[in-house]
């Protein structure tokens, strides 16, 4: 059974079959835009996999590699806050008592569009939060952490000023985008791209609709010829 990556290369693979053959712009704009959908889409599932593939690398680690300082175990950080002003988004992480460990057990790590904040020996356990694919890029060396009482500050300095994040992540635009009206994704993959081109038949003239039935047909050969070839 073919993977959600694999399908979605198929479906990328026969939109550039239809945009090679468009000539009208309106449907080459629909036709473009399905294609950056299906690209964004693949990028994130591969990243997905990626993820899960290190994690399962991690978790396989023998004990032994675990210097024997280490106290307790960590904890992913998955309850936080954001608001932002002019200047900074600040994400807000309550943690009971972090006000009381050292200041070097906190500790963050800053990049264009991530940041991992992690606190060592709160308690007897360590706590980890990893936010990558902010929604828009950060100065590194602006950027900073402040320990308020049970509160944990990460300050993430705009590279651009003045401008507002509607959301924190990229992953978290892309994922409202998708609950907005459209076109039904969500069983199968080839449904947003079926529904797509069914909008343009039915929209288009007599010759947008011999152009999309000789280029439906041109990809289906060219797919029937490739699943053969062995």
């Amino acid at each position: 059974m073919a993977s959600a990556v694999e399908e979605l290369q198929k479906d990328l693979e026969e939109v550039k079959v239809l945009l090679e053959k468009a000539t009208r712009k309106r449907v080459r704009d629909v036709l473009t835009a399905e294609k950056s959908k299906v690209e964004t889409e693949i990028k994130n599932k591969m990243q997905q996999k990626a993820q899960r593939k290190a994690e399962a690398l991690d978790s396989e680690k023998p004990a032994a590699v675990v210097a024997p300082i280490t106290t307790g175990y960590t904890v992913k950080i998955s309850n936080y806050g954001w608001d932002q002003s002019d200047k900074f988004v600040k994400i807000y992480v309550t943690l009971a008592g972090v006000h009381h460990v050292p200041a070097e057990n906190v500790q963050v790590h800053f990049t264009e569009r991530s940041f991992d904040l992690l606190v060592k020996n709160l308690n007897g356990k360590n706590y980890s939060m990893i936010v990558n694919n902010l929604l828009k890029p950060i100065s590194v060396e602006g950027s900073s952490k402040k320990v308020k009482t049970d509160t944990v500050i990460v300050l993430c300095r705009k590279k651009a000023e003045n401008t507002r994040w509607d959301y924190l992540t990229q992953v978290e635009k892309e994922c409202k985008d998708k609950e907005k009206p459209s076109y039904d994704t969500e069983t199968d993959p080839s449904e947003g791209l079926m529904n797509v081109l069914k909008k343009i038949y039915e929209d288009g003239d007599d010759d947008m609709k011999r152009t999309i039935n000789k280029a439906w047909v041109q990809s289906r050969e060219k797919q029937a010829k490739g699943d053969t070839e062995f």
